[in-house]
């Protein structure tokens, strides 16, 4: 697959970091802190709003009066000269497939974190949780290219694999494709999944991939925000860069007039990436940096659960 780096070609690719312990360290300090919230994840929500892709045969038995008469295995039933039954059971295994924004506008946070630290976490909250209900999890990192592929697989190893490479991995592109991402996913991963896409979502003119993909899979994205591309306190003069054009500008921070037009731009914004999920029939959850993420993903298992 051009482009895409596949990290289990070379185990030892970042082994320099293993020297020192402080990726070690920062791996297990993210399982320890979402370990809590994994707990309250799959104690009843994820597997409730997460199924498998269908019902698989476990046996046969003899028919009952109320059985569905769809159910008859008939070569069964011609051998045994009496009606019997097939029994199913849900198929409970899944791939979970976390696609993560690496773009160069994930180095921005005004608060203890930046976001593509709080976007990390949240991949490694999801990929426990995977691991926890046995399902298996795989990776795509990007940003206006094909970072790094991880195939999905299970097993806690593989998941603390996979948040090592998130927190070492050195991006290559700057800005956000999440159209070519979709694009790349689709085209090596054949079976259902159900697909987290975390990004700012500082991009355009992917609606239509959006809702090609959520065809085929169980998409849901989670959009990652700063307090401060909401809005901008009383400061005075703030120099601001993006962080992916690197185009810079001056903004009166002290002027209320210019802080209410960049609140209404960015609100616009935020309202039209809503509203292209909401076209495509994605799922949409704001995470927003330096706030409790437990709260909106509870909401949002409970509102899906209700749909079921």
């Amino acid at each position: 697959m051009a482009g895409v780096t596949n990290s289990s070609v070379n185990p030892d690719t970042l082994s320099f970091f293993m020297d020192t312990g402080e990726l070690i360290a920062k791996v297990r300090k993210i399982e320890i802190r979402t370990r809590r919230i994994v707990d309250e994840l799959t104690g009843g929500a994820y597997h409730s709003v997460f199924k498998g892709k269908g019902m698989e045969f476990n046996e046969v038995r003899e028919y009952e009066h109320g059985d569905d008469v769809r159910d008859i295995d008939w070569n069964v039933t011609a051998r045994m000269a009496h009606p019997f039954i097939k029994k199913y059971v849900e198929e409970r295994e899944l791939t979970v497939f976390l696609m993560v924004d690496v773009s160069a506008s994930g180095d921005f946070g005004t608060t203890d974190r930046r976001k593509n630290e709080l976007a990390a976490e949240l991949a490694a909250l999801l990929a426990f949780s995977a691991i926890r209900n046995n399902d298996q999890v795989g990776m795509l990192l990007f940003s206006d290219r094909d970072e790094l592929y991880l195939p999905p697989r299970k097993g806690r190893q593989h998941v603390l694999r996979l948040v090592r490479d998130l927190l070492a991995f050195e991006r290559q592109g700057r800005r956000t494709d999440v159209r070519s991402a979709f694009e790349t996913f689709m085209r090596v991963n054949h079976r259902r999944a159900v697909v987290f896409l975390i990004s700012d979502l500082l991009d355009h003119g992917f609606e239509q991939t959006l809702t090609i993909a959520n065809k085929r899979h169980d998409l849901i994205a989670m959009r990652v925000l700063d307090p401060m591309e909401r809005a901008i306190p009383s400061i005075g003069f703030i120099n601001l860069e993006d962080a992916e054009t690197g185009e810079t500008i001056v903004f009166p921070g002290h002027g209320a007039k210019a802080r209410l037009g960049y609140e209404e731009s960015s609100r616009e914004l935020h309202d039209s990436n809503r509203e292209i999920c909401r076209r495509a029939g994605v799922d949409m959850i704001d995470i927003v940096n330096g706030e409790d993420y437990i709260r909106p993903l509870m909401q949002f298992f409970k509102e899906r659960e209700k749909r079921r």
